[in-house]
Order: structure tokens, then C-alpha cells, then sequence
């Protein structure tokens, strides 16, 4: 009898237990309006971005309707915590029947629930270990003296474009993190507002702009990119522009702070961002029912991962920090490193070797993860105290590697997110043999950028080869203009997220067959002993 009424006291309880979920609309009535006048939705600087780079506009740009926003919230026993206008959805607070409920809706498509077993088709449970948040753990030249931060930027060659003055100036780069204490007081700081580069600012997790109070661990991961004490610390993009959003609560962890970086990356789109950097990542919650699994980590699934692939489709550069769970029984990447459009960094040693907690892949649907690494043991940064210290985490590599990014951006300003990414793997210490411990390697950035000055990714008719037809059905051809004097040429394919799907030596002016491939865009290297080109091609 005590058992029976146990399991319906247990029943009852899970029955009016606080659940999150996440409420899917059906449409947005207001799209047409909004498409048509596009500075209701996106500033100018996002459109100009946008058209630049060829990506139109889309319903996924247009709003959340309000009027469904205020009919949720009207539910009764429901919170609507964030909104996503990319996934068209509402993270929402109440009991299972709350929730239920608002089926009933009828611009309700779907209910999605942070508790898997309560879905109509429930994610395998498999690997749900525990595994740590990311988070614990004016220039006349630009010549400068990096004091402690000189080895992580000069193992990148960092320095070398800093000597080409590119320091990241005209790119906005978006940091997600807990709090950026410090950030206004701290002198190591004081060269952003003295130049005015913040951009915006938002608490998310308190819905204010209360985003200096507390969390230390963002303002270390700013300094890396934005510090600057000439002689003693040099972030490697001082000149970039900041958006600072807190989007990670230090006092619970739960699915809706994977909501709320979505809908900061979503301000960040609309205001114009070029990068944005997340030194965090999620496997388990407070709450065990609503951890993920290994299988949740196939780059589409997280709530997290369809945010950041969106944020890739509309030309924003998403770098993301591994994890530091690589010497734990669950060494997999988190979310959103698994994501299709992250652009995962790990850990390296100051001497450039692996750093033991730097979480890898594969992903579960075979991806190489992470796809580079910087230094993450002992890297410099500047703290809250505005004191020059050390710190260990991938936390740390992934912005380094932002501000270079930036840099090399700017360097480059024609090129796509994809295809500077392809360009910065390609020109990686392990490029040809990359790892799943440290991907396609350390990168070299002035070599990055040299061969980026030679390239053309638009196949113009200056190029030494000529990859034809383009577009193409399965039959490729490499011709040359005098070029090919040398035999066993290395062709390599990478597809948009930048997997290596082929990688031979062939020989020119030679048909091969491609039938394998599925269609889509793919981007191409050539190699030799005395060249290098690159580019893309359509295969239908």
C-alpha cells in the first residue's frame, strides 16, 4: 500500500513540477510587411552586409508575431522566458498540463520539451555522464610589445598581420558569456570606450543592461580578443568592435540559456555583427531529465546548434570553444561546437602540443571537431582586477582565435564565412592529415592571408586553372594555362561545412568522375610545387 502511494505521490508530483519547453508557431502573419521594409527588422549595416555577400532575406529575419507572444503569455501558469524569430519559437515555464495545453492553440505547430521522455519521440539516453561547463574551468603602426600575451599570438603569426595594420578595425565581434565584471574600471579595458568600441550591451539572463555587476569569466575572454596594455597584455583584435551580451547565468544551468544566446545572436544579426564568439558549452543541466546525450551532438539537434546554423546561413562567422572534458570518460565536444556552422577551437600547449582537457570528436554524425586549436593551457589574459594573468580552458583559445579571425577578415573583406574558415584550415599545421584531438591544427594566419590575396573564389578569368564544367553533373576536368608542366597535382573538395570529402593526386587535363558527391557547393584546393589555387564549384 506504501508503494502505491508512493507512485502516485511521485505522479502527482511530476505532474505539477516546473517544466521548460519550447512552443513552435506555425507562421508569421506579419512577414510581407516586414520583407518589405526590411530597417523595420535589420539595421543598414546588416543589410548592406547581407547584399554584399549575396544572402536575401528570408522569413526567418521577420519577427516573432506579438500578438501570439502576448496570447502564450495570457496561458494560464505560463512564462514565456525567450523567443527565437530564427526557429519561430517561445522557451517557455509551467507544469506538464500547462504546457499541454497550449496545443490548443491554433498557431501552435509543435511542443518541444527540455525533458525528453515527455516528447512524442524521445532522444536516446545513452552518454549522459556529467561533463563541465566551459565556462569553470589611434595607431600610427602596429608594432606592438604583447608582454605575456606575445606566445599565443606569435604561434599564429598573428603579430604579422597586426604589422599590415589589420587589427581587426570595421568588424563587430559578439561575445556570449556570464558577465564582463570589470570591463569598465579595469585600465586594461579603458582603450574600447576611450575608442568607442562597444557597440551594445544586454543582460539577458536579467533582462537589463546590468552586465558589469558580476561574472569574471567573460572578461577574461574579452581580454583576449579586446585588451590592451601596451607592454604587458595586446588582445589579438584591439581595434575590432564589441557587442557584449550575457546570455549564461551563474546561478543555474538550464536549456534556457541555450534560448537566450539564440535570441542575443539574433540582436547581434540585426545589428551587423561579423563574429561571434561563445566560450561556452552544454551537455548536462541542474535538472538531469534534461541533459543531452552523445546522439543530441550531430550539429542539428541542440536548440543551440539550429540557432548557431542559422546565425551561419545569414554570413556570421560562429566561433565556439571545444570543452575541457577531453581526459574525462565523455570527452565529446559540446553544443554549440557540434553545431554545422561552429567553427570549434581546442586547446594547445604554449609549445603548440595537445592540451589534455581540450574536448574532441568525432561528432555523431562524423564531423572532425574541433576544426583548429590555440593555445588554451596558460594563456595570458587580463582579470577583473585588471591584473595580467593566466588561465586554462578552451575558453581562452576561442578567442584568440575570434580576433584573429577578425583581423584576417578585414584583411580579406570579399571572402565568405565559409570560405575563410576553408582558408585558415587549409592553411593549418595539419591541414593534410588533420585529428580529432586537434583538427587541421595550429593555423598560421600571415600564411592564411598571403594565400588569400592570390585567391579567387569567383573562378575569374585571371586564374592559372580552370575547374569546368562549373556547374557540373558528375565529370570534372582541370585545364591550365602552361601551368601544368608537373604531374600527381593534389586536389582537395571540401563541402560548405567545410568537410574534406575527397583528397587525391590526379593528373591534368584528365576527366574524373565525381558521381559519388551529392549535389551542392563545394570548395576546391589545388596544389603543386609552385602554386596553390583555390575556389568553387556547383555540382547539381
Amino acid at each position: 500500500m506504501k508503494l502505491i502511494f508512493f507512485f502516485l505521490l511521485s505522479l502527482n508530483l511530476s505532474l505539477f513540477a516546473q517544466q521548460d519547453a519550447w512552443i513552435y508557431l506555425n507562421d508569421k502573419p506579419m512577414s510581407s510587411f516586414y520583407l518589405a521594409n526590411p530597417l523595420e527588422m535589420l539595421s543598414q549595416k546588416t543589410l548592406n552586409k547581407r547584399l554584399s555577400k549575396g544572402i536575401l532575406l528570408d522569413i526567418k529575419d521577420v519577427p516573432v508575431h506579438l500578438p501570439y507572444i502576448a496570447s502564450v503569455e495570457q496561458s494560464p501558469g505560463i512564462q514565456v522566458m525567450a523567443q527565437s524569430k530564427w526557429l519561430n519559437a517561445l522557451h517557455v515555464r509551467g507544469n506538464l498540463a500547462q504546457i499541454q495545453a497550449l496545443s490548443n492553440l491554433d498557431f501552435v505547430d509543435s511542443i518541444e520539451f527540455a525533458n525528453k521522455s515527455l516528447n512524442a519521440r524521445s532522444i536516446s539516453s545513452e552518454a549522459q555522464s556529467s561533463v563541465s561547463i566551459i565556462k569553470n574551468l589611434e595607431l600610427a603602426n602596429s608594432n606592438f610589445n604583447y608582454g605575456n600575451a606575445s606566445n599565443q599570438i606569435q604561434m599564429l603569426q598573428g603579430h604579422l598581420l597586426h604589422q599590415e595594420n589589420f587589427t581587426g578595425e570595421g568588424m563587430t565581434i559578439a561575445v556570449m558569456d556570464n558577465g564582463f565584471q570589470g570591463v569598465n574600471t579595469a585600465g586594461g579595458f579603458q582603450r574600447l570606450w576611450s575608442e568607442n568600441l562597444i557597440g551594445d550591451i544586454y543582460n539577458y539572463v536579467q533582462r537589463n543592461t546590468q552586465i558589469f555587476v558580476e561574472g569574471t569569466h567573460g572578461t577574461r575572454v574579452l581580454s583576449n580578443m579586446a585588451g590592451f596594455s601596451q607592454n604587458q597584455f595586446i588582445g589579438t583584435a584591439p581595434d575590432a568592435q564589441y557587442l557584449l551580451y550575457v546570455t549564461e547565468s551563474n546561478t543555474y544551468e538550464n536549456p534556457l540559456e541555450e534560448s537566450l544566446w539564440v535570441e542575443a545572436a539574433e540582436r547581434a544579426d540585426s545589428i551587423g555583427v561579423d563574429i561571434i564568439n561563445t566560450s561556452l558549452g552544454y551537455f548536462t543541466f541542474d535538472n538531469p531529465n534534461y541533459n543531452h546525450s552523445y546522439a543530441d551532438f550531430d550539429g542539428q539537434t541542440t536548440f543551440m546548434a539550429r540557432g548557431t546554423n542559422v546565425a551561419s546561413s545569414r554570413g556570421i562567422l560562429c566561433v565556439a570553444a571545444a570543452g575541457n572534458s577531453g581526459n574525462t570518460t565523455t570527452p565529446f565536444v559540446a553544443t554549440p561546437g557540434d553545431a554545422l556552422g561552429s567553427f570549434t577551437i581546442g586547446a594547445v600547449t604554449s609549445n603548440g602540443n595537445y592540451a589534455s582537457f581540450s574536448s574532441f570528436g568525432p561528432t555523431t554524425d562524423g564531423r572532425i571537431k574541433p576544426d583548429v586549436v590555440t593555445q588554451g593551457f596558460l594563456a595570458a589574459v587580463i582579470n577583473q582586477q585588471n591584473l595580467v594573468t593566466t588561465a586554462s580552458g578552451t575558453s581562452f583559445s576561442a578567442p584568440i582565435l575570434s580576433g584573429l579571425m577578425a583581423c584576417l577578415w578585414q584583411a580579406l573583406p570579399s571572402l565568405s564565412a565559409i570560405q575563410l574558415q576553408n582558408l585558415v584550415r587549409s592553411n593549418a599545421s595539419l591541414s593534410l592529415n588533420p585529428t580529432q584531438q586537434m583538427g587541421y591544427g595550429i593555423p598560421n594566419f600571415y600564411q592564411a592571408y598571403q594565400n588569400g590575396l592570390n585567391l579567387s573564389f569567383s573562378n575569374e578569368v585571371n586564374q592559372s586553372i580552370t575547374v569546368f564544367p562549373n556547374p557540373f553533373h558528375n565529370l570534372l576536368k582541370l585545364h591550365s594555362r602552361n601551368i601544368f608542366n608537373e604531374e600527381n597535382i593534389e586536389f582537395i573538395l571540401y563541402n560548405s561545412l567545410g568537410k574534406k570529402v575527397y583528397h587525391q593526386k590526379i593528373n591534368p587535363n584528365q576527366w574524373y568522375d565525381f558521381n559519388a558527391l551529392s549535389s551542392g557547393l563545394y570548395f576546391y584546393h589545388i596544389k603543386g610545387i609552385n602554386f596553390f589555387e583555390q575556389g568553387k564549384v556547383i555540382k547539381n
